[in-house]
């Protein structure tokens, strides 16, 4: 399913409504606690519903503060007419990095998530995260790509680029989400593209070609301060979608790339089209992939449910890879992405035999 309101009914009807529904769930929340604190002992877990109901209401809350202070926005740049001016544009990255601290200051609080971020092998937590730091230095633009595992993955990634490592994010979405107005709106105003995953195909009215176009212009022009982010795996990391792939990857004649999927027990066989069309679009842009533990075994609602209070701490490690290591030609890309994909899944793999590392 493909459709989406159009932009008109989601700025006249999805966004009021966000807000509505934010003052009714905050207004009745005496209510709902109560009925919640009363259901705790038919409930299994720590306050698992309570949890629920207060995360969802402070979600609420903050789409509809972010739609309320873009509205402000708005307003402020003439009724939308300098919105893309450079100090416009600045504008929201400042109201998207203080909300998302806002955001996990209390999900984290509330879910007791910690994140770790590691630049090198040290033990040593200090150590590791200066090196991470070092690794995203302002100094040259980036691409950055990911591993996709985990429910809010993605959130933490773009999270810990815009407001640990002084990034601005250059964000690639599943077009879904912009029926959740605070991430449509604030997404349109920066530089964002909102995609139609559609698998290996490569026609022109469809599939990869209309995709990589996309992300090559979404690359163009990156800047010192600029991180292009990308999750080659398409998405997240289930039975159906690796069986997909490695049988897509057979019928491309790719028997090799085939078992070496099926070797990988952590992530999927990356799709190297995005990837090549950035790097062609940035040609003077570096590479840091991003692997991260924490979130894997969460897959589906009922695992998220089960494991409330999550009680997880999230480690994310980085290398960076200078452009001039970077092999060039389509091939010989997405074998380089695909080797680098297969050493993400080994760190993985050491990480679940011994958690200390």
């Amino acid at each position: 399913m493909t459709w989406l309101p159009p932009t008109w009914l989601r700025r006249l009807v999805l966004a009021p409504l966000v807000i509505v529904a934010a003052i009714v769930m905050f207004d009745l929340t005496p209510l709902w606690l109560l009925i919640a604190l009363a259901l705790t002992s038919l409930v299994p877990g720590r306050f698992r519903l309570v949890r629920v109901l207060w995360l969802v209401t402070v979600y609420l809350l903050w789409d509809a503060m972010l739609v309320i202070a873009m509205f402000g926005l708005w307003i402020g740049s003439g009724f939308g007419y300098a919105l893309r001016r450079p100090a416009f544009v600045a504008a929201h990255y400042r109201l998207g990095g203080w909300a998302l601290r806002v955001l996990f200051r209390i999900f984290g609080s509330v879910l007791r998530l910690t994140i770790t971020t590691s630049g090198s092998d040290s033990r040593d937590a200090a150590t590791a995260r200066a090196a991470f730091d070092g690794l995203f230095a302002a100094d040259e633009p980036l691409i950055v790509a990911s591993r996709h595992g985990g429910p809010g993955d993605s959130f933490i990634l773009i999270h810990t680029l815009w407001n640990e490592a002084a990034r601005r994010p250059r964000i690639v979405l599943k077009y879904t989400l912009q029926w959740d107005p605070a991430i449509d709106i604030l997404l349109h105003r920066i530089p964002a593209e909102f995609i139609v995953p559609s698998g290996f195909g490569r026609v022109p009215r469809g599939g990869g070609v209309r995709v990589e176009e996309a992300l090559a212009g979404l690359a163009t022009g990156l800047g010192p301060e600029d991180a292009f982010v990308i999750f080659p795996e398409g998405g997240n990391v289930s039975v159906a979608r690796r069986a997909s792939r490695i049988r897509r990857l057979r019928d491309a004649g790719r028997e090799d790339m085939a078992k070496r999927a099926e070797a990988m027990r952590h992530v999927m066989a990356p799709q190297p089209g995005g990837m090549h069309a950035a790097l062609n679009a940035a040609p003077d842009a570096d590479v840091v992939f991003i692997a991260h533990t924490g979130l894997d075994r969460l897959q589906t609602l009922r695992d998220i449910w089960r494991e409330l209070p999550m009680d997880k701490g999230i480690t994310m490690r980085a290398w960076r890879v200078p452009r001039s290591e970077i092999p060039a030609g389509a091939e010989a890309q997405a074998r380089w992405l695909f080797d680098w994909f297969a050493r993400i899944d080994a760190w993985i793999d050491a990480r679940a035999d011994d958690p200390a590392r």
